[in-house]
């Protein structure tokens, strides 16, 4: 599973970058494209490889909508199925997508290097469909588990890939706003479920209907990416260079594939022969930095503070916050939705422009400072309505700043940094390490929210968001506008 060659590295040269003087001074003696002008002085267009990005990123949608479609019409599915009332049943239909995530996300990168990234959206659509079949027409709770199962074999699946397949196939000077499309994508799936399941809830049966229209975007999916490119940078590897360049030309334009094709070049240094073994993996020090860090576990440490931070717990708990305050569950939800996609969008614009860098920082310090206005209005300072308003506005405080930068940054940042030769296999390590956190927080934060109460729990949540704060700035490097090849060549150590 771990044994794959060498990938070749990125591809798309933006302006000289000052912090890779190496990497410039090569590429200034490449010879001058057909038309005269060298990829320093032009980008290419964007607008060819957004059609593929906009085709990718419907396995995030999918990813979002079967996260929340069971949240509203959850009680009419347990009348149906025999088993309302039965809080372990209610529970094993929302997490049992999580146990199929974990294992979809752990074979994906086997998969992204075994049969190529297009094939692999293919392969993660297609349990949803079945999954998303089996739910929609089970006459039993047994029929629902085996069907979430399915679905959640294919959330897993799709995010790691579509990671993958973003950051390979997106010019440098845009790569941060298409990778912010992941977390849009995301947003607008989990707002599609509530659009959804709010008018079908009171309709008998409407439940299916829920399950069934998903079927549409994964199919739609299946069948568009037989017409998307696929990543030259796989092709590649696997020697099919002459494949790799006809898709450089439907992503970049035929003026950009000869130096395209020559970075791929460069990178091939006669060791992609090379193995990787899991220790390597787990244990390899695939990074230069400041502390010479692993960076797998740059990586899976970056999406265990992400999930500790609370942001899941804050999503279990917020129709109930809202409650307290007077709003209706539904009105909540749309709210939480509307913060979670205001920041996704604000990221999208802002993530070329500032870098990730500073995104996760600012995010995570300003994720902390929303929980101090949780703690504030749990503390018996604060009382009656006064205490409400200021819960209820860290709760979408909290939700809004998560969404600019902690969470559509690491996503995009760390197949970034990952070396091509352990780019697909990282990042299955790191994906299954966001599950079995996320597994865990959902399990346990009701049971600690009982016996800790709310001012410790959200100090805990505020604690970790400061705790990620200084892991950031410690270990993180800035990748804005930087091609995969000047990244990798600036971070791997020397020999």
């Amino acid at each position: 599973m771990w044994g794959r060659p060498r990938e070749a590295s990125s591809m798309y040269k933006r302006l000289p970058s000052r912090d890779c003087t190496s990497v410039v001074d090569m590429e200034e003696d490449s010879a001058p494209l057909q038309n005269g002008m060298s990829p320093e002085t032009s980008n290419p267009s964007w607008r060819l490889s957004l059609p593929h990005v906009l085709v990718a990123i419907i396995s995030s949608f999918l990813f979002g909508y079967h996260i929340g479609v069971v949240n509203e019409p959850l009680e009419s599915i347990s009348v149906d199925l025999g088993f309302r009332g039965n809080t372990l049943a209610e529970g094993l239909v929302v997490s049992t997508c999580l146990g199929g995530a974990f294992i979809g996300s752990l074979l994906s990168g086997w998969i992204a290097d075994g049969v190529g990234r297009r094939r692999a959206f293919q392969l993660s659509a297609l349990p949803m469909i079945v999954g998303a079949s089996m739910s929609a027409m089970t006459n039993n709770l047994a029929g629902m588990l085996l069907g979430r199962l399915f679905v959640g074999t294919g959330m897993g699946l799709g995010p790691p890939v579509a990671a993958l397949y973003v950051t390979e196939i997106s010019p440098a000077f845009v790569r941060g706003t298409y990778g912010s499309f992941i977390q849009i994508a995301t947003c607008l799936g989990l707002m599609g479920a509530l659009f959804i399941g709010i008018p079908v809830k009171a309709i008998a049966g409407g439940w299916r209907f829920c399950f069934g229209v998903s079927i549409i975007p994964a199919a739609v999916l299946a069948i568009a990416m037989v017409f998307c490119a696929e990543s030259p940078h796989w092709l590649y590897k696997r020697g099919r260079t002459e494949e790799a360049e006809a898709e450089f030309e439907k992503l970049l334009g035929g003026s950009h594939v000869k130096f395209a094709m020559a970075e791929l070049s460069k990178s091939d240094k006669g060791d992609d022969t090379d193995t990787v073994g899991l220790s390597e993996l787990l244990y390899g020090r695939h990074f230069r930095g400041r502390y010479d860090t692993s960076v797998v576990f740059i990586g899976s440490t970056l999406f265990a503070l992400q999930q500790l931070s609370g942001i899941n717990a804050i999503f279990y708990f917020s129709s109930t916050v809202f409650k307290s305050a007077g709003v209706p569950s539904n009105l909540a939800n749309v709210f939480i939705g509307i913060a979670n996609l205001t920041g996704s969008i604000i990221a999208m614009i802002l993530m070329d422009k500032l870098g990730r860098k500073m995104l996760l920082l600012w995010s995570f310090f300003g994720m902390a400072m929303s929980m101090a206005l949780q703690v504030t209005a749990a503390s018996s300072y604060m009382s009656g309505s006064g205490a409400l308003y200021l819960s209820v506005g860290g709760m979408l405080s909290f939700v809004f700043t998560f969404a600019v930068g902690a969470g559509p940054v690491p996503g995009l940042l760390l197949p970034e940094i990952f070396p091509s030769r352990i780019r697909a296999n990282a990042m299955a390590i790191c994906m299954s390490v966001h599950w079995v956190i996320n597994f865990f927080v959902g399990l346990l934060f009701l049971r600690l929210l009982e016996q800790l109460g709310p001012r410790l729990l959200y100090s805990i949540f505020g604690t970790f968001c400061l705790m990620a704060v200084v892991f950031v700035k410690r270990n993180v490097v800035e990748t804005k506008g930087k091609s995969l090849q000047e990244i990798e060549i600036a971070l791997l150590p020397q020999e």
